[in-house]
């Protein structure tokens, strides 16, 4: 996939409305999921116990709702940059939902929409909405607004 770039925060600030583009596809595996949970404590066995998530409503583990919402950061720089800032940080998340649990050994992608940019002291604050699609799958696994402070 080819990464859009944007000259500026300027440039960026007029693609307001604009798909931005899809990242690469990533398997989600087992062992990510493990590590996550050990990173963050949350050790519930439909994303640790493969014989006992076979028996529970999914039919397999599944990744954490926060593992996929935290895979976002690696897509964005797979779809788009944007040069001369001297930094980006997250601010924030105006809302999340996750519509389908992603069964380990998925293949997950990010798609990203670009919905405001508006002016804060230093640069601009940009709300993009991903997507996270599973592939095969008709619903995605997150879809969420996050803020980024964008300081050039």
């Amino acid at each position: 996939m080819a990464v859009r770039v944007f000259s500026d925060i300027s440039e960026f600030a007029g693609a307001v409305g604009e798909h931005l583009g899809e990242s690469d596809w990533h398997t989600i595996g087992q062992d990510r999921v493990q590590l996550f949970a050990d990173a963050t404590g949350d050790h519930q066995w439909i994303h640790l116990d493969a014989e006992k998530a076979a028996q529970g409503p999914f039919g397999a583990t599944i990744a954490h709702g926060f593992l996929t919402l935290s895979l976002i950061p690696m897509f964005g720089p797979e779809i788009y940059r944007v040069d001369g800032l001297k930094m980006g940080i997250n601010y924030g998340l105006n809302k999340v939902r996750f519509p389908q649990p992603v069964k380990v050994g998925s293949r997950v992608r990010g798609s990203a929409d670009l919905a405001e940019v508006t002016d804060v002291p230093g640069g601009k604050q940009a709300v993009v909405r991903w997507t996270v699609e599973i592939e095969g799958e008709a619903k995605p696994a997150c879809v969420a607004e996050m803020v980024a402070r964008l300081i050039a």
